[in-house]
């Protein structure tokens, strides 16, 4: 499994908006879901920082995410630029592989 983390703060008063745009059944999703590669988003928001969100999207692996985001640059461009429009920052907090179904808490 492949993960891909993002952390973003959002503008005050467009919270419900990109929690629209950025949830599991967002627009990001939809698009991530042209690929049978894709295995999901989760959206966080923390409990101490007003507007401040995390992304989880997940693959079954990187070199899919890697075909994806080649094959569909220009619809991920434009979403991204859209995005901007809720954002005050965003940041890539990182990728991760790990095997798939281990979710071990530590």
């Amino acid at each position: 499994m492949f993960v891909i983390l993002w952390e973003f703060e959002v503008k005050p008063g467009l919270e419900a908006r990109f929690e629209s745009v950025y949830g599991p059944e967002g627009g990001w999703a939809r698009l991530f879901a042209l690929s049978p590669a894709y295995l999901g988003t989760r959206l966080l928001r923390e409990c101490q920082r007003p507007g401040v969100y995390l992304t989880l999207d997940q693959w079954s692996s990187r070199e899919a995410y890697d075909g994806f985001r080649r094959g569909h640059a220009a619809e991920y461009a434009a979403l991204d630029a859209a995005g901007e429009e809720l954002t005050l920052r965003e940041r890539h907090l990182g990728s991760f592989e790990g095997e798939a179904g281990s979710d071990a808490a530590h």
